[in-house]
C-alpha cells in the first residue's frame, strides 16, 4: 500500500521575489545609513580639532569603501595633531568624535534592516 502526500506551496515566488528586493535594499539602506554615520563623524571631527590656520579642518574626510566607513584628515601633519609627539601634546579629534557616534552606529544598522524589509514587502 502506497500513500504520497503532496503539498502546494502557494507564494512561493511572491516570497523569493521579496527576498531578492530584500537583499538588494538592505545593501542600499546600509550603505546609506553607514555614510550618514560617517558624514556625523566628519561634522564632530571638524569642530573639535584645534585650528589655527584652517587648513587642517579643511582635510578632515569620510567616506564608505567596500562596506567600511573611512574618517581622517589629508594634512601631513593630522597625526601629530591626534597623538602627539615627544615635543608637543595630543590634541585628539578624531577618536573623540568616533567614540561620540560609535553608539549610533547599531541603531543605524537595524533602522537600515527595517527600512528594507518594508520596502521588500516583508513587515
Amino acid at each position: 500500500m502506497s500513500a504520497e502526500v503532496t503539498w502546494k506551496l502557494e507564494g512561493v515566488e511572491e516570497l523569493k521575489t521579496a527576498i531578492e528586493r530584500f537583499d538588494s535594499n538592505v545593501q542600499t539602506e546600509i550603505y546609506r545609513q553607514l555614510a550618514a554615520w560617517a558624514s556625523n563623524i566628519e561634522a564632530t571631527a571638524r569642530q573639535l580639532v584645534p585650528v589655527r590656520t584652517g587648513y587642517l579642518q579643511s582635510t578632515i574626510y569620510a567616506r564608505i569603501s567596500d562596506w567600511a566607513a573611512e574618517v581622517g584628515a589629508k594634512a601631513a601633519y593630522s597625526a601629530f595633531v591626534e597623538f602627539g609627539t615627544r615635543h608637543m601634546q595630543a590634541h585628539p579629534y578624531l577618536y573623540p568624535a568616533v567614540q561620540e557616534h560609535l553608539p549610533e552606529l547599531e541603531q543605524k544598522l537595524l533602522e537600515a534592516i527595517d527600512n528594507a524589509q518594508a520596502e521588500a514587502g516583508l513587515k
